[in-house]
């Protein structure tokens, strides 16, 4: 499969099968992972990656942490609040999952329940933490964004879905405990990946993308 088919085929898949990715399998991605591109080569990403049992205990962990009404906390800013067409595109994104998974938009419990599958990884047997030296900001956030960009694509060359979520950096505390990640890192992002459940109803939901010319500026 060629890098572009790969693109056109890759979506964010909210519905895993739990059968995990062998080991070596893991150690083969991670490693060809090894070779994207960072600035002035610091290679910033220190990924934690979760399976089995460590999966379902920090999942629980911060879904009671949630339930009990804590607010968001991340390491880094996510304080976004979208406007113009960045908003009119995340409301269709998320009108296009909810519309595939059949749930109202004044079903407010539906979609809590539905946002609450972020933080159970949707079934995924396996998710990462990207994790960062906090100091570097926002350099190594854009070294961190290649690197995760990379590990989805090499994971989907392979037939292994994936799904990157802003919300698996929003309560870092417990991954922190459980892990023993030091203060001096943050937790920027997360993604869940596996093989995807092609009867979930979520993975029906597709997304569009702007025209060219409505993004890419060329100049000679």
């Amino acid at each position: 499969m060629s890098l572009t088919d790969i693109l056109a085929s890759r979506y964010s898949v909210r519905g895993f099968l739990p059968k995990p990715v062998p080991q070596k399998e893991l150690e083969d991605i991670f490693a060809a992972a090894q070779m994207s591109a960072s600035n002035c080569n610091t290679q910033p990403w220190q990924p934690l990656v979760v399976s089995g049992d460590k999966a379902k205990t920090v999942s629980s962990a911060m879904l009671a942490e949630i339930m009990s009404g804590t607010a968001p906390y991340p390491d880094f800013e996510w304080n976004v609040k979208y406007q113009d067409e960045h908003r009119t595109r995340q409301f269709g994104s998320a009108n296009a999952l909810y519309s595939a998974m059949g749930i109202a938009r004044e079903d407010k419990p539906a979609r809590n329940m539905a946002m609450g599958r972020n933080w159970q990884f949707f079934g995924a047997p396996h998710a990462i933490f990207f994790t960062m030296e906090k100091y570097l900001g926002i350099m190594g956030a854009v070294d961190v964004g290649i690197y995760a960009q990379t590990l989805s694509l090499l994971m989907k060359e392979r037939g292994i879905d994936s799904c990157m979520q802003g919300a698996l950096g929003q309560f870092p505390g417990p991954v922190k405990e459980i892990f023993d990640v030091p203060e001096e890192r943050g937790i920027l992002f997360g993604m869940s990946f596996g093989y995807a459940d092609p009867d979930h109803s979520a993975n029906q939901a597709r997304t569009d993308r702007a025209p060219l010319g409505d993004s890419v500026r060329f100049e000679s």
